[in-house]
């Protein structure tokens, strides 16, 4: 009885900190690709390289982060299931933002831009990156 009570209220304690972990990953991206919108976009819209880089930084930015959504469920699990889960997620997130890119379904993107759809890959390829790394220093 006791052991299943301590179960339970550890399980529990675990899920919160997966929901708050989740709802500050939310808040990073939201604010920042509010940020990159309302200043650092006009703010550098006359400087070419850094202009494409900012206007594919929407798409980095959600790829890593919704990549990033079940990494406390993952670290959880054994380390095959766990990476099989950052895997899968990562490689949706890319189809679903790519997808969205050449036809768009929810209305986030109106003009095709290749970029955006490099910057996707890149970030669903660096959530999968920080969850080895986080993999490695829990290993140490």
């Amino acid at each position: 009885m006791a052991a299943s009570y301590l179960e339970e209220k550890s399980n529990l304690k675990y899920r919160k900190k997966y929901l708050i972990i989740n709802l500050l990953l939310l808040a990073l991206l939201f604010g920042s690709v509010s940020f990159n919108k309302e200043y650092l976009r006009p703010l550098f819209r006359n400087v070419p390289f850094i202009g494409i880089l900012l206007g594919c930084f929407p798409n980095f930015i959600a790829a890593y982060v919704v990549s990033l959504f079940p990494i406390g469920g993952a670290l959880a699990r054994k380390l095959s299931k766990g990476r099989a889960i950052i895997y899968s997620s990562a490689g949706l997130v890319f189809i679903l933002l790519a997808a969205e890119e050449l036809r768009p379904f929810f209305n986030a993107s109106k003009v095709f831009d290749f970029w955006d759809i490099v910057a996707s890959g890149v970030g669903a390829l660096m959530a999968v990156l920080t969850f080895e790394l986080v993999v490695f220093w829990r290993k140490k």
